[in-house]
């Protein structure tokens, strides 16, 4: 794929910073990849859903790759499948799938909602390098994602506050509930593609990196 993959794109130092109406773009490409797999007749799960998965073309079209851990999802009323080999990627895996091998389509929301986290943040998910609370991206930054006054400070500062406020502050909602630990109140990546789409004419807003951004309950 021309641009190579998001993984690339985000993190590598030689690459420009991606604005965040990209990011928006990409993460709904990447959600209707998701959602297209899980609502086949016979359902399939990713497994391995990662930055480093996503290809993108010259318009930053998101594409899935490598779908060599992909596995056959539970059907009728099964609500997973069991498996006796944990496989996939440190810091993507689900809790449950790691704890006792129950794997379903949850499970790669749950992988999804890590890779907006990292869009949202410009942080991998695991760095060594980070300061020891900081070192693993969702134990740090699931609880701020609740909180509308502090998760603004843990957006990629490389966006210097070109972004919507609102479509941010839905995005962090969205992500806490797909990093969500119980797999049930994890939304469809159909639900997450709806909400993505509302989001695609977001402009990208420059709020200035000394503003006070007084945000209100319902996020107005």
């Amino acid at each position: 794929m021309a641009r190579g993959s998001l993984e690339n794109q985000l993190f590598r130092r030689y690459s420009a910073t991606l604005p965040w109406s990209t990011r928006m773009k990409i993460a709904l490409g990447a959600a209707k990849g998701l959602a297209f797999l899980h609502e086949v007749d016979k359902p399939v799960i990713y497994r391995d859903f990662k930055t480093s998965n996503i290809l993108l073309d010259s318009d930053y079209t998101a594409k899935l790759s490598d779908l060599g851990l992909a596995k056959d999802g539970p059907e009728g009323e099964e609500t997973h499948v069991t498996t006796t080999c944990i496989m996939g990627t440190k810091g993507y895996a689900a809790p449950e799938y790691i704890m006792s091998g129950h794997l379903s389509t949850k499970s790669d929301v749950y992988s999804y909602g890590v890779v907006l986290l990292e869009l949202l943040t410009g942080k991998r998910v695991v760095d060594k390098n980070r300061p020891n609370k900081e070192k693993h991206l969702v134990e740090w930054a699931r609880p701020i994602l609740r909180d509308q006054r502090k998760v603004l400070n843990i957006i990629d500062s490389r966006l210097e506050g070109q972004f919507s406020i609102k479509g941010a502050l839905k995005v962090a909602a969205l992500t806490y509930k797909c990093l969500s630990h119980n797999p049930t109140p994890r939304p469809n990546m159909s639900d997450v593609v709806k909400i993505l789409e509302s989001l695609q004419d977001f402009d990208d807003v420059i709020i200035g990196p000394f503003v006070y951004v007084a945000v209100s309950e319902n996020g107005q």
